[in-house]
């Protein structure tokens, strides 16, 4: 058992890992970076049942039991302080009102649980006209959507007395020890997501992210075939993309697209926190457009080739850079000014854009009747500037569950509406092949 999954203990303080240190100074309230998770239920749910399965459950992993300590300036590193039990009450019940779901989605997005109660999270249970919706509300800067999963997990196995064991993860084909020759440099500036129209506010800038929910089948994938379903998602997203920059008219660009990677098993003991690393796919502009002479089959195998390479490379979770920005040999204020400045710096080269694949849902969530298995599961991550659009994906009962969400000074409603139009065309695309 390593120091970070023991049980905690008054007072007991861990240092920030290095992807939470540099997500805490780069906070910003005009752009929360909250994970929003979204579970379906065809049921309902009791209220105390709920509230006493959620509170086992974060004691079951006592790592999330979790407030940044106080510290003076000077100090060289943040801290997270572990407690015995949570500092306020987790899981809520709005009234069911019309229009109560659209409203949690809202907060999900723009309000942020604090750093300084135990635990960063939240769980609304939202009574729909058939069934029920549990919004989970997570921090980023301490927490990442699988990690949050396993906790709903253990709490829907609290609940329901049935057991949560994750399925096994499908068989991949054997990872490529080196990268391939013909990637794209990953030197110049990529394309951005060309400006929409944004919904005018009275503000002078909207800020917030907005956020498009939609069920898609999970796309056929021949027998065999050399690519998975993740590569598929990866073409169709660079392909939604390209297709959407043409029509805003913007120049021709390399897209690159930033692929979380999640090494961490999903039984009870998994490690709780910001446990995946950040890998980039980069597209040329003349990769994303299918001819006959450059066939759909022939982007999905490159692609499929750049994904092994770079998940079987080993790397830290952000880079070597973060790693050396988060060294604690100055105060921790100190980098924080610096790190805020290099973001800035480096926002021409920061990725196009990020898909989150989360995959099958390996849990079955089960909450027992009445509430009952989860048909939909959804998740979101954040979209500040300069991506300003991210796509997450999951699979739950043979559905591809698809969020797109974007900043609101990039991007409106409507535009959403489009991107979801293409996303699902493009998908549909990469399952169509020559005889």
């Amino acid at each position: 058992m390593t120091t970070l999954d023991r049980p905690p203990r008054t007072n007991t303080r861990i240092p920030f890992p290095t992807v939470d240190e540099i997500a805490r100074h780069c906070h910003q309230s005009a752009e929360p970076e909250t994970v929003h998770i979204e579970v379906h239920l065809p049921g309902p749910v009791n209220a105390e049942r709920l509230r006493t399965a959620f509170t086992e459950a974060l004691h079951h992993h006592p790592r999330i039991l979790m407030r940044e300590a106080p510290g003076p300036w000077y100090r060289r590193r943040y801290e997270w302080e572990l407690t015995n039990s949570p500092d306020l009450e987790v899981v809520t019940f709005p009234p069911p009102t019309k229009d109560a779901l659209k409203q949690a989605r809202t907060r999900s997005l723009t309000h942020t649980p604090p750093l300084t109660a135990s635990p960063p999270i939240r769980l609304e249970a939202i009574e729909l006209p058939h069934g029920t919706a549990l919004i989970l509300t997570v921090n980023h800067t301490a927490l990442d959507g699988p990690a949050c999963l396993r906790i709903l997990a253990t709490a829907a196995e609290r609940y329901g007395g049935k057991e949560n064991t994750p399925t096994a993860p499908p068989t991949r084909p054997p990872d490529t020890p080196e990268p391939p020759t013909d990637t794209p440099s990953v030197w110049t500036p990529p394309a951005r997501v060309a400006p929409g129209t944004p919904t005018p506010t009275p503000t002078p800038t909207p800020g917030g992210n907005g956020l498009l929910l939609t069920e898609l089948p999970v796309p056929h994938r021949p027998k065999g075939s050399p690519y998975t379903v993740n590569d598929q998602l990866m073409v169709t997203t660079a392909l939604m993309i390209a297709h959407w920059n043409r029509e805003h008219g913007a120049h021709p660009r390399p897209m690159r697209i930033t692929m979380p990677v999640d090494d961490r098993p999903r039984g009870t003991d998994m490690p709780i926190g910001n446990g995946t690393r950040l890998v980039e796919v980069t597209f040329a502009p003349s990769e994303l457009t299918t001819t006959p002479d450059h066939p759909m089959a022939e982007l999905l195998h490159r692609t499929a080739t750049r994904t092994r390479a770079l998940k079987a490379l080993p790397r830290p979770q952000l880079g070597h850079g973060a790693t050396l920005l988060t060294a604690p040999v100055v105060p921790v204020a100190w980098r924080a000014t610096l790190t805020r400045g290099l973001r800035r710096a480096a926002a021409p080269w920061t990725s196009t854009t990020l898909l989150s694949n989360i995959g099958r849902i390996p849990y079955t969530l089960d909450f027992g009747a009445p509430a009952g298995r989860a048909h939909a599961v959804w998740f979101s991550a954040p979209a500040r500037m300069p991506r300003g659009l991210t796509v997450t994906t999951a699979s739950t009962a043979g559905k591809l569950h698809v969020a797109l969400r974007w900043s609101r000074t990039l991007l409106g409603p409507g535009d959403g509406a489009h991107l979801r139009d293409l996303f699902e065309h493009y998908l549909h695309t990469t399952e169509e092949h020559p005889a």
